[in-house]
């Protein structure tokens, strides 16, 4: 493994050394324990959790007899008119939600709700968590 290793000096002048490291021989990090036990807590809390905290439109929900079936409905309708955006039906006692999208801003979120607001005039902006926004391949190669 190669290193670079610069240090400035009093002028602002930079000296670059490159020199063979082995990094995990003779590292010591001298820390608060506590740290230690909130980044456990950390690693925890977070490996529940099936995505990141993020936004979404919800542009229904009901807690009627045949709210699945007007749920399953409405994905339907809006996946005919937006089929760009990814609709997730969910049910959380009492109410069927359908919920629209994978935002990490709420400004995003608000972009798709101006969008359809003519459409689905009782849609609003929740938080939610949301799926791990897929990772771009390295542009620079």
């Amino acid at each position: 493994m190669q290193a670079v290793v610069a240090q400035e000096f009093e002028g602002g002048a930079v000296q670059q050394d490159s020199m063979q490291l082995s990094v995990m021989d003779n590292l010591y990090v001298d820390r608060d324990a506590r740290l230690d036990k909130m980044l456990k807590w950390h690693i925890e809390k977070n490996r529940d959790t099936e995505g990141m905290e993020g936004y979404r439109v919800e542009i229904f929900f009901s807690s009627t007899l045949d709210a699945k079936e007007q749920s399953l409905k409405t994905k339907v309708d809006f996946l005919s008119e937006y089929p760009d955006y990814p609709v997730h039906i969910k049910f959380i006692a009492p109410n069927f939600r359908v919920r629209v999208g994978d935002f990490r801003t709420k400004s995003e979120a608000l972009k798709l709700y101006k969008k359809i607001q003519k459409d689905y005039p009782t849609a609003f902006v929740v938080p939610d968590i949301i799926k791990f926004p897929l990772l771009k391949g390295n542009q620079y190669e």
